[in-house]
């Protein structure tokens, strides 16, 4: 298995052989599990049917119970990966963050233009999410349909300071900060570089889940252009607030 620590410049990556088939996984906060399920056979099926699960029925219906069953497995085998299902659901949103600012490092390193690195962002958040081989537990497609759904159950929470001071929050943090960083590039003079990108990933996904399910509240439609549609949106929000 490689598993990839994102710094601010580049990815860090080292070799770990918990798992014979060639992988990628993340360096998540250890706050977010009680045993990273990436790196045994047991926990990549909790991860890959949790997604499935969770997708199909939703997060209030979905339990480990239905979890054991679809794995075959006892839901003490789940209870040592995870504490309890809203731990289970900030670890996927988390290892999405991760996913999402790797796919950002990949399109903006070779980018030496600060506004075409910006569009790249935008590009990403933006795009329709498909199946990335390179991590073969995780159907992407599923879980950002999840994290549309679902992102704000993560943080509306009473328990919200002690989950931020756990670091659970981590992923998100560090993209915004990366994205932030690039607008900064582009108007060092900008005073709300953090305040604009955290409304801008958030606003990504509402702006699906309003095409999907409450339409009267966008302009981005429900048709293959979607995406085409929700980049422009995003670049016109982003660029004329910064006056680049």
């Amino acid at each position: 298995m490689i598993e990839i620590t994102i710094n601010d410049s580049n990815p860090i990556i080292s070799i770990c052989n918990h798992i014979k088939m060639a992988t990628l996984a993340f360096k998540l906060n250890d706050h977010l599990y009680l045993r990273d399920p990436q790196h045994t056979a047991l926990g990549q099926k909790i991860i890959h049917s949790s997604i499935k699960l969770i997708d199909e029925l939703g997060f209030e219906r979905f339990t480990f119970k239905k979890l054991a069953d679809e794995i075959h497995s006892t839901e003490a085998s789940i209870y040592r990966y995870f504490e309890n299902k809203h731990r289970l659901l900030n670890y996927l949103i988390s290892w999405f963050w991760h996913w999402m600012e790797y796919r950002i490092e990949i399109f903006t390193n070779s980018v030496a233009d600060p506004k075409e690195k910006l569009k790249a962002c935008l590009h990403v958040i933006a795009e329709e999410k498909k199946y990335d081989p390179a991590f073969e537990f995780v159907n992407e497609e599923a879980l950002h349909r999840i994290v549309v759904a679902e992102l704000d159950k993560t943080y509306l929470t009473k328990g919200v300071d002690n989950h931020n001071k756990e670091g659970l929050f981590t992923g998100f943090k560090s993209v915004c900060q990366k994205i932030s960083n690039f607008i900064l590039l582009v108007n060092p003079a900008y005073p709300y570089a953090q305040s604009l990108v955290s409304t801008i990933l958030i606003t990504a996904n509402q702006q699906l889940f309003f095409a999907s399910h409450l339409p009267s509240l966008t302009n981005v439609k429900e048709n293959d252009e979607r995406y085409e549609h929700l980049f422009s949106f995003l670049e016109n929000i982003v660029f004329y607030s910064i006056q680049a």
